[in-house]
């Protein structure tokens, strides 16, 4: 499936890029919380908080897509995937204990 795979990579790039410029915006602390992630209990927290964020955009498919079947007013429906994506990779940057280093 080589046209599945070349765009699976240009997704990755295209979220990867877009992850960079949105870092450079809102800074790291938007996924620390301000904590010192050195602690088990704040990397916790901050992932409970993405946990949120994704639970966001779930329920702004949901509402989007299975229930109204209108269009989204504010940001695309496929920007909802891309930033579940990207929050995915985010959690296990920080679980992995690499963010903001």
């Amino acid at each position: 499936y080589p046209e599945t795979c070349k765009e699976f990579k240009r997704l990755q790039q295209e979220q990867y890029e877009t992850f960079c410029r949105k870092q450079h915006d809102y800074g790291q602390h938007n996924i620390t919380l301000g904590m010192d992630l050195s602690d088990p209990d704040n990397i916790n927290l901050s992932i409970s908080a993405i946990i949120i964020r994704i639970s966001d955009k779930v329920q702004r498919l949901f509402n989007l897509v299975l229930r109204r079947k209108t269009k989204a007013q504010n940001e695309p429906i496929e920007d909802a995937f891309k930033d579940m994506a990207v929050y995915g990779v985010i959690a296990l940057i920080v679980s992995n204990g690499k963010w903001g280093k």
